[in-house]
């Protein structure tokens, strides 16, 4: 009895051995033709539908609290013209708030407590690129001092990407099948596929500061196009 244990223990001890050679056979693809690796990029274009910008108030004061409190006071400004312009809660978002005093400096003496800065920024989300410059205007106009972006962007890239991969796969296999013919040889099948690249929206535009004295000049946001961009790597077997 206790042979017939120490055998089922050694056999139970083969199997899992077994089963893994046998996965990595499974795995392995031996190619007995000519291995072929090409590189291929697809590319669309498309015209971004949401400008991304910020937006807000800096105002300084002797106090901290004087200064906190017109700040408070014009942001609300620049908030109810984000409303009136139609933007929704969900696209207007808090992005930072400062508070720093402000110092003299003077050569040999201390530093001098002269006031207060406060900041309020606002990450903006506008739908319609085309008006967002109007808006832009309207909210110097009521009180805000600056202004950066805008970033450009694609809400939803997925279906150009998808074109991008492929006209990337298909300029791989047709570059294939080029090698081929060159070759005297044949494309039988692919070994194997790998993706790189993506969207990745641009970056916004330099920091610039809103002047009310320039509101009479129209600001105009135009969207151009962006490049979509998808690289494959692939591997393919002749004979």
């Amino acid at each position: 009895m206790k042979k017939y244990l120490l055998a089922m223990s050694a056999m139970s001890l083969l199997v899992p051995a077994a089963a893994a050679a046998q996965v990595t056979t499974n795995l392995t693809q031996p190619i007995s033709g000519t291995r072929l690796d090409i590189s291929a990029t697809g590319e669309v274009t498309r015209v971004p539908d949401i400008a991304t910008i910020s937006a807000g108030v800096t105002t300084q004061a002797t106090t901290a609290v004087d200064a906190i409190g017109q700040n408070a006071a014009r942001m609300e400004r620049v908030r109810a013209a984000l409303k009136r312009a139609g933007i929704a809660d969900r696209d207007i978002q808090t992005a930072s708030i400062n508070l720093s005093p402000q110092y003299k400096y003077g050569d040999n003496q201390p530093p001098l407590l002269t006031g207060y800065q406060a900041s309020n920024q606002l990450s903006v989300r506008f739908r319609d690129i085309r008006a967002s410059g109007k808006i832009l205007d309207a909210l110097v106009a009521e009180g805000s001092n600056q202004i950066s972006g805008p970033n450009l962007s694609i809400e939803h890239p997925e279906t150009a990407l998808d074109e991008a991969r492929g006209k990337a796969v298909a300029s791989a296999r047709a570059r294939a099948d080029l090698y081929a013919r060159a070759l005297g040889m044949r494309v039988v099948r692919v070994i194997s596929v790998s993706e790189s690249g993506g969207y990745s929206p641009p970056q916004p535009m330099p920091y610039m500061v809103a002047r009310a004295q320039m509101a009479e000049a129209k600001t105009t946001v135009d969207p151009g196009e962006q490049q979509l961009q998808i690289n494959v790597a692939m591997t393919f077997e002749l004979q």
